[in-house]
């Protein structure tokens, strides 16, 4: 008889999560060797537009809620790793909790991503992973109105300003709305 080890449920998920190449990136499941610059990044003023600073224990939770999310809704956003060097750099994609007002395409890069293009080239892949494989039909971004960065990206990746949206605990953010699928919302 022959005794065939089972994958652990961490595993198990990690598996189900699809990897998207792209040019210069994968985006892939979480690993808990995530953990240390996802909480490096939440506890620097940097996560200021997404919900921080916040202490380990917080930065934590939240990473064991986007990685949950994937369990729930089927989809989720990646975590961002460069294939040249192997290092994460943030993560991208898919997000609709309860308390959204739609499906969202979001982007967190940590401290060194930024002013490369990474955002952008993962961003135009995950919406397109939404539109052709999911088959949704629209998206939005959902932006600090203080964050230029986020906001100049969104219009760069064909988004336009699509009203206001009062989060409990966020506070006032813009809607951005990506363009529906076809040619120009592919990357």
């Amino acid at each position: 008889m022959t005794l065939h080890a089972r994958p652990t449920p961490a595993e198990a998920l990690f598996a189900a999560i699809p990897v998207i190449e792209t040019e210069r990136f994968l985006l892939r499941g979480y690993r808990p060797g995530d953990i240390e610059a996802f909480t490096a990044f939440y506890a620097s003023p940097r996560s200021r537009y997404v919900g921080g600073p916040m202490t380990a224990e917080l930065a934590c939770r939240a990473f064991m809620t986007y990685a949950g999310h994937w369990h729930v809704r089927g989809y989720g956003r990646w975590m961002v790793e460069e294939k040249a060097t192997g290092e994460t750099l943030g993560n991208v994609g898919l997000w609709y909790p309860d308390g959204w007002p739609e499906p969202e395409i979001g982007w967190t890069l940590f401290d060194g991503a930024e002013g490369r293009g990474v955002a952008h080239e993962t961003a135009l892949a995950a919406r397109a992973h939404a539109y052709g494989t999911l088959g949704w039909t629209t998206a939005i971004s959902l932006i600090a109105p203080e964050n230029a960065r986020s906001r100049a990206l969104a219009e760069r990746l064909g988004a336009v300003r699509d009203g206001d949206f009062t989060h409990e605990r966020y506070g006032n953010m813009q809607v951005w709305r990506h363009p529906a699928p076809g040619p120009e919302a592919r990357p």
